[in-house]
């Protein structure tokens, strides 16, 4: 396995039940040294939606999932007291905000209500769910020697998009998504802020682009995107175990490339 070099004790990922989330989870539980603590959360873990997640939760103790909607406080605020005690006293080395929402519509016909709810799904939950968490990802990085920023030390990864991309717009023609384009350019803006009010905690923030991927969400259309989830995840794990401190703040895709904003 090229991503035996990951060495993390705890990870949480968001929007784990499906798609790219539930392939990170499937990934992370399959390394030859896997994390102790593997948190996992979704919407509704006992929905038919999870049900993946519910089986390799029987089959994996370290997987422990927890319910979690981004747009609300409250429900942040419960996972992040769940995830401690689990922890007891240890910090969370790595959190992926992965949960994130599309909704097509052609410019013409974008409204409101798809722009607040695809921004606050996919931007402000990002930020509410960083802030829970920080307390855990402080904890991780002070139990961390070294000043040096890795994922083996603390870090929050932002799942972005280079739809996002203002100087690449990718998949302009493919994509009739406004509101999610818009969203992961302001995560990218979001990203940017925590790496710098968080590199004093020696917490590493990247926003990553896992590519054009076969998912729900990504292979809508009538094109079929070109990577797998398996081939994504890999890439990006593999990237995840190589950053340190002058990748913080930064835009990369899942072969480590640098993505334009």
């Amino acid at each position: 396995s090229n991503m035996g070099e990951l060495h993390i004790h705890s990870v949480l990922v968001t929007g784990a039940n499906r798609g790219i989330g539930l392939g990170l989870v499937r990934h992370l539980l399959a390394m030859l040294d896997p994390p102790k603590w593997v948190f996992a959360t979704c919407r509704d873990p006992k929905g038919q939606q999870a049900q993946e997640l519910r089986n390799l939760a029987s089959k994996h103790p370290n997987l422990v999932i927890i319910p979690l909607e981004v747009t609300d406080p409250d429900s942040i605020q419960a996972a992040a007291a769940r995830v401690a005690e689990h922890l007891g006293g240890s910090g969370l080395n790595l959190l992926i905000n992965n949960a994130g929402i599309a909704k097509p519509m052609s410019l013409d016909h974008e409204t409101l209500e798809n722009m607040t709810q695809v921004y606050t799904t996919n931007t402000v939950g990002a930020l509410l769910v960083g802030q829970a968490f920080l307390p855990l990802l402080k904890k991780a990085a002070q139990g961390s020697p070294g000043s040096a920023l890795s994922c083996t030390k603390a870090a929050l990864i932002n799942m972005s998009s280079s739809p996002g991309s203002i100087e690449e717009v990718y998949l302009w023609e493919q994509a009739l998504v406004v509101s999610y384009r818009c969203s992961k350019a302001a995560l990218n803006m979001l990203n940017k802020c925590q790496s710098l009010g968080y590199r004093e905690h020696g917490i590493l923030c990247v926003a990553l682009h896992p590519g054009w991927v076969q998912t729900d969400m990504g292979g809508s259309g009538s094109q079929k995107p070109p990577l797998t989830v398996d081939a994504s995840v890999q890439g990006m794990l593999k990237v995840l175990s190589s950053l340190s401190n002058k990748d913080t703040g930064t835009f990369l895709d899942w072969e480590g490339k640098v993505v334009p904003w």
